[in-house]
């Protein structure tokens, strides 16, 4: 690699996230394939000069929200952090993440890098920046047309890890049985994190459950507690496997409702109190393992719990938009299990509820929707009579509202408006002022959405959140 190579990446591809922000284009991934493309040790090359190392957060859901709340607390623990805010995931886009955070020279001034991954994308990135740690939040059936079935990405995932430093140590989900059996085949210290509160559990036996399954033996599970899905306190009767204990664990979550949930923490360090400004179940469980992470470094419990308390949701993450009185809440949905858990946050409480589900089928997406009939949308059926309106959109709304007349919701209370900015025009009429419009839209809905937000003048572009 020539210098003038590695200075022509670093130039060029700083231009084009400078030039994509100054055009309001975000610059979160081309800048870095285009980096790559000059010099493809680009990033092999900024990772080097980490003074810690790399963190890889990945998982199906929760991943964005577990990562920006790991990198609130080292940096306020006064480390210098590196982090793919923007979402980007891919390899280009941790690239750009780098790229952006070093000087026009190519030096890197930074501790450490907490890096979301991408399922797919996690071993390759992985390999470049040699992590000192890792973070498994969870695995869900997710975009089946790309990942295929959920034990390959399990296997994906799990060739990741491996390139995490001996002396590292990777931090798994013991309530997720196929995030706790990744620890069987790690090099690396597992650090198990999980709830501890059974006053969380929920319904279980009618839930959407992707690994049900022993991991040794293949038996049926056995369940003491369901928190969600498959999550829950497990064991198998055929050959005595079980969760195993988690180090670090949620005590007691209160939920405040929208306001987010009061958290006890428990860990080897002692106890430890913190509020998060996150409504919902699957909130506390990203706050668990940003935490587990974050201890394990050997942050003060203090700091973790300022920093939980002072962090915002993530773009597109139950994040609030204030719109001309009313606050419209973006909510992603992407799956059923996580679809599940957003509905139910959405519906904790008394008054009328407004909705608008966007949906597309993009590539980003995922080109199979079926997912939709997963989903436990009869409990919209259920609190009918607090829903004046559900406002359906994007590529497939009239899918959407086939789904929602079928899961028993009136077809006079449902509107198909397939064009996203009409949409939410048509949606925040129905909402009184001071009121909130909830929006559940799939990845590139969301984005559309948020573009439309911005150009009427509210709310932040996706780079500054």
């Amino acid at each position: 690699m020539t210098l003038a190579r590695w200075l022509a990446a670093i130039w060029v591809s700083k231009v084009l996230i400078g030039f994509s922000h100054w055009a309001r284009r975000g610059g979160s991934s081309f800048p870095g394939r285009v980096a790559r493309r000059l010099c493809p040790q680009v990033l092999t090359r900024l990772a080097r000069q980490l003074r810690w190392g790399g963190i890889v957060v990945s998982g199906t859901n929760g991943k964005t929200t577990t990562s920006l709340l790991l990198a609130n607390m080292l940096a306020a623990s006064g480390m210098k952090v590196v982090h793919n805010r923007t979402g980007a995931n891919l390899t280009a886009g941790v690239t750009a993440a780098f790229v952006q955070a070093c000087s026009w020279t190519g030096r890197l001034d930074a501790d450490v890098a907490v890096l979301e991954c991408d399922e797919a994308a996690l071993a390759g990135v992985a390999r470049e920046v040699r992590p000192l740690a890792g973070v498994v939040t969870n695995f869900f059936r997710d975009q089946l047309d790309r990942y295929g079935e959920l034990e390959a990405m399990v296997t994906k995932v799990g060739s990741g890890l491996a390139e995490v430093s001996h002396q590292g140590f990777v931090v798994l989900n013991a309530d997720d049985p196929a995030v706790a059996g990744l620890a069987q085949q790690l090099a690396a210290r597992p650090v198990f994190y999980g709830l501890d509160d059974p006053a969380c559990a929920g319904v279980g036996a009618g839930e959407v459950s992707d690994a049900r399954r022993c991991r040794a033996c293949g038996g049926r599970l056995q369940y003491k507690v369901f928190y969600f899905a498959h999550l829950g306190l497990y064991y198998c009767p055929h050959c005595g496997a079980e969760r195993p204990r988690p180090g670090i664990t949620v005590t007691r979550r209160e939920s405040l409702g929208p306001g987010g949930s009061r958290l006890e923490f428990a860990a080897p360090s002692g106890g430890l109190g913190a509020s998060l400004a996150l409504p919902g179940l699957y909130n506390a469980y990203n706050a668990l393992a940003a935490v587990a992470c974050a201890l394990t470094m050997g942050v003060a419990a203090d700091t973790v719990a300022w920093a939980l308390a002072n962090s915002a949701s993530s773009f597109g993450r139950m994040e609030p938009v204030v719109v001309g009185g009313r606050t419209v809440i973006l909510a992603l949905i992407k799956n059923p299990a996580g679809c599940n858990e957003v509905l139910r946050t959405i519906l904790e409480g008394t008054g009328d509820r407004y909705l608008l589900i966007a949906i597309n089928d993009l590539t980003a997406d995922g080109t199979d929707v079926s997912w939709l009939w997963d989903v436990e949308f009869e409990e919209l059926a259920d609190m009918a009579h607090r829903l004046p309106l559900v406002v359906a959109s994007g590529r497939r709304g009239e899918d959407m509202a086939v789904r929602l007349k079928y899961a028993g919701l009136s077809p006079a209370a449902i509107v198909v408006e397939n064009r996203l900015g009409d949409a939410v025009q048509l949606a925040l009429e129905q909402v009184p002022e001071g009121g909130t419009l909830h929006v559940l839209p799939t990845y590139t809905a969301m984005l559309e959405l948020r573009r439309i937000l911005n150009d009427r003048g509210y709310g932040r572009r996706f780079w500054e959140v």
